[in-house]
């Protein structure tokens, strides 16, 4: 899991004063769906009893809120005041006051994003400004996320084998490797549930532009306010929504089986496809559709989610490929985040301004790269690039920490390529003001950041860190230069997702579901 959780760990043997309760709240607000869940986190002190480290060592859910469908005013505008009363009714239901809450996670994917819809949902949760990481996901990071939050990962870690997680939304399709409980790829195409929305009389009232295009492949021209049913002939047919669903099932398996990509699927991809040719040993889905996939749900609600599962679910068996039992279907989203505090030494830390403190909400990311014997500029320049492009975090409009491994003698030459590759893979985020985080276990962070700063000139902030461990989907907060200690304080955030179920309690068993 992307959180450090030891089931080891159990509160109940732990003394009082070596425990820590959170409230945690995680809330997802996508293209098609919201929702909210509860959580209570019981963080316990790892290792000897002054460590200032703790690790979740269990999580109860208090409250799941409702599936909301996303409400809308008008083509892409979200519905702030419609959202806002979902929110408030949860909170309501869940018999809890804003104030209880610890910590949490806001996750906005999709239309969340975009910045119109982005400032009003941040003015709904202006009373949790401090508390909540609030993550805006883009296709790769929400690939990955959803890959955590299914379970998949998990899966993969305890099964040592390769699984593909295939989260299919309302507008996009999310698609990760993972090969022994490592992401090592993502894809994303534009196939969902919600492309197209028509009423009980069949009048389209949302048209996705990806919906046309397929419309458009099978000679309708589909348009809001006019009827499904009637091709560019004038003629009637009921399986206008059955044929689409079929052609957008016909671009996610071509992403899923590896194959060569339709002129329509290349439309459609948001990324790349995969380069990984590897075996895949289970498929396992995630998010709206796969309600319809693991369960016999009825309910239609006047888009392509029933026959697009139906579709997608046949073909994929055609493959010959397991298809496992997620953790969570429609629910593969953060529950949270926990935090501890720990303090960094002031001897080995580097603060070229520390008026710049204090920061919050940095999101970490962990650069695939370990230093050997020499160190090139070049190699952690490109680690950078694949972390933040992984993240979507490349385009260096937002402030980052890089946590980076150190082995091996720090001499001059050593130092001065990892600082070079530093300043290199960051260098949109200088172009823009932003500061220079690095983080470090080793007790490098003075030389490396003295570096740093003699590269960058007084005029830019160089913040570098030791004594840390952190790891992909943790954000930090530095605090403030304490006196006379000399030390600063950082507050680790790490997001939550779910745990496995039950059932799945061993390694030998067989998790296949559909056969």
């Amino acid at each position: 899991m992307a959180t450090e959780h030891d089931e080891r760990l159990r509160p109940e043997d732990v003394p009082p004063t070596e425990l820590v309760e959170l409230l945690s709240v995680g809330i997802d607000i996508g293209t098609a769906t919201s929702h909210l869940v509860f959580s209570k986190l019981m963080l316990v002190r790892l290792g000897i009893s002054m460590s200032s480290r703790y690790v979740v060592a269990s999580r109860e859910c208090l409250y799941e809120s409702d599936i909301l469908l996303t409400p809308y005013i008008k083509g892409t505008t979200i519905d702030a005041d419609a959202l806002r009363a979902f929110i408030s009714e949860a909170y309501k239901l869940a018999g809890v006051d804003r104030s209880q809450v610890d910590t949490g996670a806001l996750i906005l994917t999709g239309e969340a994003v975009k910045k119109r819809n982005a400032k009003a949902i941040a003015d709904i949760f202006a009373e949790e400004a401090g508390r909540l990481v609030a993550v805006t996901a883009g296709d790769s990071l929400e690939a990955m996320m959803t890959a955590h939050g299914s379970g998949a990962v998990e899966m993969s870690k305890r099964q040592q084998n390769t699984i593909m997680s295939v989260d299919t939304g309302g507008g996009t399709s999310k698609i990760a490797i993972i090969n022994k409980g490592q992401v090592i790829e993502t894809a994303v195409i534009s196939v969902g549930a919600r492309l197209i929305v028509v009423d009980d009389d069949g009048i389209v009232n949302r048209l996705e532009e990806a919906g046309y295009w397929v419309g458009r492949e099978l000679g309708l021209n589909l348009k809001v306010g006019r009827s499904i049913y009637k091709d560019l002939g004038g003629s009637q047919s009921t399986s206008t929504m059955e044929d689409m669903a079929k052609l957008l099932a016909k671009g996610l398996l071509e992403v899923i089986g590896r194959q060569h990509f339709s002129p329509l699927t290349k439309d459609l991809m948001r990324t790349a496809g995969f380069s990984y040719s590897g075996p895949i040993d289970a498929i396992l889905f995630s998010g709206g559709m796969s309600e319809y996939i693991y369960s016999d749900v009825d309910k239609s609600f006047g888009d392509l989610g029933r026959a697009l599962a139906r579709e997608v679910s046949t073909q994929t068996q055609e493959l010959g490929i397991p298809i496992l039992e997620p953790a969570q279907r429609i629910r593969a989203t953060v529950i949270g985040a926990s935090q501890y505090t720990v303090q960094v030494s002031g001897n080995t830390i580097y603060v070229s301004d520390e008026s710049a403190l204090p920061v919050r909400n940095l999101p970490v990311l962990v650069p695939n790269f370990v230093p050997g014997d020499e160190v090139t500029s070049k190699e952690v320049e490109t680690s950078i690039a694949q972390v933040t492009d992984r993240f979507n975090l490349s385009n260096g409009e937002q402030p980052i920490a890089l946590a980076l491994q150190w082995q091996g003698t720090p001499t001059y030459r050593r130092i001065d390529a990892m600082a070079q590759g530093i300043l290199n893979g960051l260098r949109k985020n200088i172009l823009s003001g932003m500061p220079v985080v690095v983080v470090f276990e080793g007790d490098v962070a003075h030389l490396i950041g003295a570096s740093l700063a003699e590269h960058l000139g007084p005029e830019h902030v160089v913040l570098s860190l030791d004594g840390l461990e952190l790891k992909d989907f943790d954000y930090i907060d530095i605090g403030q230069i304490v006196r006379p200690a000399l030390v600063a304080p950082v507050v680790i955030k790490s997001l939550v997702f779910p745990v496995l179920p039950d059932w799945y309690n061993s390694q030998e068993e067989n998790h296949t579901v559909v056969q």
